[in-house]
């Protein structure tokens, strides 16, 4: 019985955002019948949009624990039935700051193909677009919520992105955006470019680079909604 195959299927950043899905994920997505995900109605609402015609009751969903991980011996099981296998983040694209990875790991170990499509990365987009070193960077996921040790992890980055030229990009849970703003001006030099990303490819997107000086000069009041923090030193 032959294996089968690991799709990793981007979804959009932004609610309603239907443009920035590739040709392949739309083709795709109607195909499969299994899948990991990180919230199921959130997947069922995604598929539905796409492929109307989706009997939903017939596809199986693995929903992806926030604290045990995905159920690893399930895609074992799915993979050698020879069951092709989609995987979906909330938004954006699995594997990257997300549960995926695991997923994706015992995939390899299998020697399964996996598949990533196309789709939209807000880290992407928003480096892209924010005037930073696009050829060095590195992508630190969440600081410490906590002082001091925000605090010392926010200057050691700086220091590393000074000394290497090289752009630090970061996200936070949407209801500490404002705080994370308030602390990179705290603790950043007034010459430090600083880039705010958020509801990247909507209607509203927003994306500026000011310096550290100019943000506090003007900040700005950022709402529950996900963002991405780059500067460079």
């Amino acid at each position: 019985m032959s294996s089968g195959k690991l799709y990793l299927i981007p979804i959009p950043i932004s609610e309603g955002d239907r443009d920035s899905l590739s040709a392949e994920v739309k083709s795709t997505v109607p195909a499969l019948r299994y899948y990991f995900v990180e919230n199921i109605r959130t997947a069922r609402r995604f598929i539905k949009s796409i492929y109307p015609e989706a009997n939903i009751d017939a596809i199986q969903f693995s929903e992806i624990d926030k604290h045990k991980g995905p159920d690893l011996p399930l895609l074992r099981n799915w993979l050698k039935q020879g069951q092709d296998i989609g995987v979906m983040s909330e938004s954006g694209c699995p594997g990257i700051a997300d549960p995926g990875a695991e997923l994706v790991a015992v995939a390899q170990e299998l020697n399964i193909t996996v598949v990533p499509l196309t789709g939209p990365s807000s880290l992407l987009l928003a480096l892209m677009a924010s005037g930073f070193n696009g050829q060095s960077f590195c992508f630190n996921g969440y600081l410490p919520v906590k002082e001091p040790m925000r605090s010392k992890e926010i200057k050691a980055f700086e220091q590393q992105s000074q000394k290497l030229k090289q752009t630090q990009l970061f996200i936070e849970t949407p209801y500490r955006n404002n705080n994370l703003v308030d602390d990179l001006l705290k603790c950043c030099n007034d010459s430090t470019k600083l880039c705010i990303a958020f509801n990247i490819t909507g209607s509203d997107q927003f994306i500026k680079t000011k310096t550290i000086k100019q943000w506090k000069q003007s900040k700005p009041t950022l709402g529950k909604q996900p963002c991405v923090f780059l500067f460079l030193a």
